[in-house]
């Protein structure tokens, strides 16, 4: 049976911990950012860890176990 290929999408999208678990970017920092608080902002500059029912789905995109 032929290896399974990365999907393209999900590489740029997440990316994989030392500890296994999946994070990635938050969403509302491409525009409109005059209107956002920069508490709000810092805040969404870091990097969110990913819901336990989507973590099996972006794992296995990403051809892990």
């Amino acid at each position: 049976m032929p290896k399974m290929k990365t999907h393209s999408g999900a590489k740029k999208r997440f990316k994989r911990t030392g500890s296994g678990k999946i994070t990635h970017e938050q969403t509302n920092m491409r525009h409109k950012l005059e209107g956002k608080s920069s508490r709000r902002t810092r805040r969404l500059a870091l990097d969110a860890e990913m819901s336990a029912p989507d973590t099996k789905t972006a794992k296995r995109l990403l051809g892990l176990r």
